[in-house]
């Protein structure tokens, strides 16, 4: 005992190593840690668009997935043309994101921010009054493209600006922490709007997506600073297309077509399947997504930095395969639980392939042309999500009694992609460079 502790209690006095372990439950210090380990990690311009992702993803969820119900219930259009609209919509809007990731290119990422998020919500209104009022079905068909295409104008822009405020080093991390936010989001929307539509019409879902839409814009205008550097010069019509010219950045977004038209079935197929064939309830498909999101939400970043270290290729590999093995699960999906146990395992394919094609995105990408690299790989992701509930609604209706034939083709699609993406891996990076580096850390 030290002789500044004579006539002290003995239990008062603590080996150091005592004291550091009873520090680590300090309330102070735990806010520390998490500050200097979690918060101070990421730039504040990620962690506003983390909040701007959760904010958009809960009013995109809280109605548009049920837009296809709408259409088929309501409306009387059959589940291949509900996937035929889906498919203009998805085309039209994968165009205008190629457009607005060169005009972030050349007027900054805030501007386009700021421009789409006022038309989604003034769509969103009117969409909400059409449906109200019983408007002729081609006017909400209008409306629904229209506002798909503000909606993902919005996506070059803000995935250019997390990859100018990111290290290369931490792109997968930062764009799993974003998409923590977004599926948060999701975790909330389709949960409340399923449980909205039990005593409330269509149009009320809308009409929230338009108020939420506003408390975005207000967040973009006062929080969101431009984080590009300098303007460019003009980008014409060729130069929107000029990613295409990365043979390597070109065949991965070829295959990441092939695999998005699987996800695609997450939003339209998969909601007519469970509802009309398996009789789940709007509100149990609501619960799906919720718990998609929640999942992302727990799971993603823990993930993320898991596969910190495995190749890239591999990552995209792994992530396709565990898809086809999920959605094959319903082919044979008779009972809810069964349902939550083969979202459980698409989810986890989506934690582990959807940050790292970012990424990849985003590493390929030279700084001034970010915005028409997420652009052009946008146009791939929403024409892979526009044929997806096309091809998964013209096997609903060639199989209505066979879920194996409609599963089982969208499963092995997926088998595919993962195939190409290992090729992808093993030839394409050692053959090709981006600007005098080598690709094979992929």
């Amino acid at each position: 005992m030290h002789a500044g502790h004579v006539g002290c209690p003995a239990f008062v006095i603590l080996s150091p190593e005592l004291e550091m372990n009873l520090l680590w439950f300090s309330p102070s210090y735990l806010k520390a840690r998490i500050k200097t380990g979690l918060i101070d990690r990421f730039d504040r311009g990620v962690w506003m668009l983390t909040l701007i992702g959760l904010i958009n993803s809960a009013a995109f969820s809280l109605s548009l997935p049920f837009i296809s119900l709408y259409l088929y219930q309501e409306r009387g259009l059959s589940m291949t043309q509900v996937g035929l609209v889906i498919l203009l919509s998805g085309f039209v809007s994968a165009i205008v994101q190629m457009v607005a990731g060169a005009l972030a290119d050349t007027y900054g990422r805030k501007p386009v921010m700021l421009l789409t998020t006022v038309g989604s919500a003034v769509i969103y209104g009117a969409m909400a009054v059409l449906i109200g009022f019983n408007m002729p079905v081609m006017l909400i068909i209008l409306s629904y493209v229209l506002l798909r295409c503000t909606l993902v104008a919005t996506r070059p822009a803000s995935q250019a600006m997390i990859a100018d405020l990111t290290t290369k080093d931490r792109l997968t991390e930062t764009y799993g922490m974003v998409r923590i936010g977004n599926n948060l989001g999701w975790a909330i929307g389709p949960m409340l709007g399923g449980f909205l539509l039990i005593g409330l019409p269509y149009a009320y879902l809308f009409g929230v997506g338009a108020v939420v839409c506003l408390i975005t814009l207000y967040i973009t205008a006062k929080y969101i600073n431009e984080s590009l550097s300098n303007s460019v010069e003009w980008v014409s019509l060729t130069k929107i297309f000029s990613a295409g010219k990365d043979r390597a950045f070109l065949w991965f977004t070829i295959l990441s077509i092939l695999l998005f038209i699987v996800v695609g079935q997450f939003i339209s197929t998969l909601s007519v399947f469970t509802v009309d064939r398996l009789h789940f309830s709007e509100a149990d498909y609501g619960m799906l997504l919720t718990l998609n999101g929640l999942m992302v939400f727990a799971l993603q970043y823990p993930v993320t930095r898991l596969l910190h270290n495995v190749s890239k290729s591999h990552v995209v590999v792994m992530g396709s395969l565990i898809y086809a093995v999920g959605y094959l699960m319903f082919a044979w999906t008779t009972s809810l639980g069964m349902a939550f146990l083969a979202m459980s395992v698409i989810t986890m394919g989506e934690i582990v392939f959807a940050p790292t094609t970012l990424a990849v995105v985003g590493d390929l990408s030279p700084p001034q042309q970010r915005g028409r690299y997420m652009g052009f790989y946008g146009f791939s992701e929403m024409l892979g999500f526009s044929l997806g509930p096309m091809v998964g609604g013209a096997l609903l209706d060639a199989h209505p009694d066979s879920s194996l034939s409609v599963w089982g083709t969208l499963a092995a699609l997926a088998v595919m992609s993962a195939v190409g993406f290992y090729i992808w891996g093993r030839v394409v990076r050692k053959t090709v460079s981006l600007n005098g580096q080598s690709l094979s850390r992929y």
